[in-house]
């Protein structure tokens, strides 16, 4: 068979859709979009896209809760006994051995393998019990504590991945092979974009405090694997230029680059004619996409316009680009815009050692922050279907990794439980689902894997998670796998 006629054969009902030599697709979207419908080589308005416009929202499976996500990911996996897992029964175990009971035979890294033994570090840090939840949060985050109830805290989070790139890639695609679809690629996939001047899944890298132990965030981790490129999420810069050569260059006027974009969309439908590859059109819709960035960008990241009650709000540091207020700040001016997607990342919480001199800054970072978020987007009315959602690729062990002293010590990663939150959207603020035991070690009630976790997202945004499938190397692909994965009820409004 000619590899063009595969080709066509493999093509998926969106693909088949959306072809624009396609007689049928053409008229579909005619009878839809009537005297609207958009002249090929025409540019296309900057205004938000029509109510059923098929390039916009795709109907989703049912009513969705959540209609956009800012997912804030602590790159490093974040200490859940010093954050949110209370155990105050350590402070006895203080330099005994972890019992083998309990690590029953757990692997471990290379960077605690070797250690003779393995002594408990209870937290140094002080709980207290917030909100009618009576949430244990650590002395560290006495803003976010203010807002416990309306969040569902899972302290029952575990995964198979033990080191950073297979765990973060796990969490972000559901694969701990790199170069599957993240879950912000599948979402736009699956819904489509809410706006035609920016982007459906945007990403933001947030610059902590300190800057001890860094660990790499690679662009993977936003690709849109096998789907299509338009699904791929667009990273912002934390300085400078948000997008590099989101401006045109000196001696290119607008007019200027509308005739240059016209051009090259001509010579793109010509090759599409000819090949027929949907990723042809993919280019068309990137370069418009970019066109109509040009004016939305510069207006968006002027954050010089925001009053001061926003600054109190979310704090000082939101007037520092690239710091992660500002970023929660821009993060919150991008849904307001009908971005459908913001991913955040914030690095250094790999606390293999000084735990205790880096957690309170890392905290620091994001406390306020994280409030103001939460209650910026109340003040707006985005805050019931917008949902939020924090945490790491794994957890930390117990036992301290190196030395230990009442005042400092490191843990290890852990990938049998962590604690992760989520907020609005869909969500039953208040609810603490799961439990760990005594050493926070291994789940003793309502473990959630990652892929339960993943259907939950899903399925807050109106998506049955066994339905969104691609076609991909025969196989019908999904974000959960093959592998059994549950909707997680209890955690729902």
């Amino acid at each position: 068979m000619h590899p063009l006629d595969e080709l066509r054969q493999l093509e998926t009902r969106r693909q088949f859709f959306t072809r624009g030599k396609n007689v049928l697709g053409y008229a579909a979207l005619a009878k839809l979009l009537g005297d609207r419908l958009p002249v090929i080589g025409e540019s296309q308005p900057a205004s938000p896209i029509p109510a059923g416009h098929p390039a916009a929202m795709l109907a989703p499976h049912f009513a969705p809760k959540a209609k956009r996500v800012i997912y804030l990911h602590m790159v490093g996996g974040p200490a859940q006994m010093d954050t949110y897992d209370y155990k105050p029964g350590m402070g006895q175990w203080y330099d005994k051995d972890l019992p083998e009971s309990i690590r029953n035979g757990q692997r471990l890294t290379t960077m605690t393998s070797g250690q003779s033994r393995f002594p408990i570090a209870p937290s140094k840090f002080k709980f207290a019990r917030h909100g009618q939840s009576g949430m244990w949060v650590t002395e560290l985050l006495p803003w976010t504590a203010k807002c416990v109830d309306d969040m569902a805290f899972i302290r029952s989070m575990h995964t198979e991945s033990i080191n950073h790139e297979p765990a973060i890639s796990n969490m972000q695609t559901g694969s701990q092979v790199t170069g599957r679809p993240c879950i912000g690629s599948w979402v736009s996939y699956g819904l489509g974009s809410m706006n035609s001047n920016l982007p459906t899944f945007v990403v933001l890298v947030a610059e902590p405090t300190n800057k001890e132990q860094i660990q790499a965030i690679s662009a993977r981790l936003w690709s849109s694997g096998f789907l299509s490129g338009e699904h791929a999420g667009v990273s912002f810069r934390s300085a400078g230029d948000p997008i590099l050569f989101i401006n045109n260059p000196p001696g290119v006027s607008t007019d200027l680059r509308r005739a240059q974009l016209d051009g090259l969309r001509k010579l793109n439908e010509m090759t599409h004619k000819a090949i027929g590859d949907p990723e042809t059109h993919t280019r068309i819709q990137q370069f418009e996409m970019a066109f109509r960035m040009q004016a939305s960008v510069p207006e968006l990241t002027h954050v010089a316009d925001e009053p001061q009650s926003t600054y109190d709000l979310y704090g000082a540091e939101a007037r520092k680009p690239g710091s992660f207020a500002y970023t929660a700040l821009l993060a919150r001016r991008l849904v307001e815009r009908g971005v459908r997607f913001v991913q955040v990342y914030l690095n250094n919480w790999d606390h293999h050692g000084n735990l205790t001199g880096r957690l309170p800054m890392q905290c620091k970072d994001i406390d306020q922050a994280t409030y103001g978020l939460i209650q910026d987007l109340k003040s707006r009315g985005l805050f019931e279907d917008t949902l939020i959602i924090w945490g790491g690729e794994f957890g930390r062990t117990i036992y301290s990794q190196g030395g230990l002293s009442h005042d400092n010590y490191g843990r290890d990663h852990h990938p049998r439980c962590f604690t992760m939150w989520m907020a609005g959207g869909g969500v039953k603020g208040g609810t603490i689902y799961g439990e760990t035991d005594d050493f926070s070690y291994n789940i003793v009630k309502d473990p959630v894997h990652i892929r339960d976790f993943h259907a939950t997202i899903l399925h807050l945004m109106g998506v049955n998670h066994e339905r969104m499938t691609s076609k991909y190397q025969g196989l019908d692909m999904r974000l959960t796998g093959v592998e059994e994965a549950r909707v997680v009820k209890e955690l729902l409004a």
